[in-house]
């Protein structure tokens, strides 16, 4: 079996259980975030794609505010997060951070209360679509919950700011352990570490040494260390030699998102935080982009494309596989392109393609 662009890790005996007829009839409910900006759009295009592709979904929107909850002194509140924990998965739009001041990001506050310790991007090209590569189908696997973006920073003397990078046993592991079992379940052959050990000898030898440990129990996957810079750089250069990439939060951030420029931008890129016992919040991972929002011009691509997935986490392989095909489907025939893509199709007009072109 062939590996698959836009899959998501799902254990055999999930799979096993969940793709039986009677769990794809069931309906099933969600948390659903639209988010800020194009956010709203974005969402409503989901909403009416899954009516129309008969996706028996109830949706629990819930939406995070823009003044802190002053039970928490958070943006986040206790309802919200309460939603994504009893449903179990959830979508999520983009949302709007402050650069340099102001509060926490939502999606990190999301993903620290949550634990969803793994951020998975597929970056596949999009057949139709023509970018400087080709053949590109790897994967980004990204420890989402220490490292830089521990939060923990404070400033010693004035124009002094010193901020902790936090490394453990227990996350490196565990992500190392979720990277190699998705390249087995998933059918893929290679697994590299990305790390800047030279450098940081302590933190990121750490990281190295608990992938070098999981790595012992996956025979039959290859492993590789990459120092970070030097990924960069491979990526740019042949991007088809790489396959699961496995880093820490910061490394990853970056990386996913040079990953994404290769094949057509963060418009066009699905994204799934995954945490324990199947917990699991789907994201379009690209900006709010506030100077289009409300004026019918959002692609909504990338939030579609990681309901896919959300779909494929939950057993529904075939319903995810024909709404992302939908999707693949219109870009690949270029009629109805959002202007991102070089065309002038309207959100609306790119909904009713895909629509269009369900099974």
């Amino acid at each position: 079996m062939l590996k698959t662009a836009g899959s998501a890790l799902v254990s055999s005996a999930q799979a096993a259980a969940s793709m039986t007829r009677g769990f794809a009839s069931k309906s099933f409910e969600a948390t659903l975030f639209p988010g800020d900006g194009i956010g709203p759009e974005i969402a409503a295009s989901v909403r009416e794609i899954f009516v129309a592709a008969r996706i028996p979904v109830v949706w629990d929107e819930q939406h995070i505010g823009k003044t802190p909850d002053p039970r928490t002194n958070s943006m986040v509140t206790r309802e919200n997060l309460d939603s994504v924990l009893k449903h179990k998965i959830g979508l999520k739009g983009p949302m709007a951070t402050p650069i340099g001041k102001g509060f926490r990001s939502l999606n990190l506050t999301l993903r620290k209360e949550l634990d969803l310790y793994a951020n998975v991007r597929p970056c596949f090209n999009i057949p139709g679509y023509k970018t400087r590569y080709d053949g590109i189908n790897l994967v980004t696997v990204r420890e989402n919950t220490e490292g830089e973006y521990s939060g923990l920073e404070h400033e010693v003397v004035p124009g002094v700011v010193e901020s902790l990078k936090i490394i453990t046993r227990k996350a490196s592991s565990r992500i190392a352990e979720f990277a190699f079992a998705y390249a087995r379940e998933n059918n893929r052959s290679k697994v590299t570490a990305v790390h800047k050990a030279n450098i940081m000898k302590k933190a990121d030898g750490l990281f190295l040494e608990c992938c070098r440990e999981v790595s012992a129990k996956y025979g039959d996957i290859k492993y590789e260390e990459v120092i970070v810079d030097n990924a960069c750089m491979q990526l740019v250069s042949n991007p088809l030699q790489f396959d699961v990439l496995v880093m820490p939060n910061l490394y990853g951030d970056i990386i996913s998102d040079l990953c994404a420029g290769l094949v057509g931008g963060l418009g066009v890129t699905p994204s799934m935080n995954i945490g324990m016992n199947g917990l699991a919040l789907a994201e379009a991972v690209h900006g709010t982009a506030p100077d289009i929002a409300g004026k019918n011009k959002a692609n909504p691509t990338a939030l579609l494309l990681s309901s896919a997935m959300m779909l494929r986490h939950l057993g529904r392989r075939q319903e995810g596989d024909n709404i992302q095909n939908a999707v693949l489907g219109v870009i690949a025939e270029g009629k109805y392109r959002t202007a991102d893509l070089g065309g002038n199709a309207t959100t609306s007009d790119f909904t009713k393609a895909v629509i269009d072109k369900l099974e």
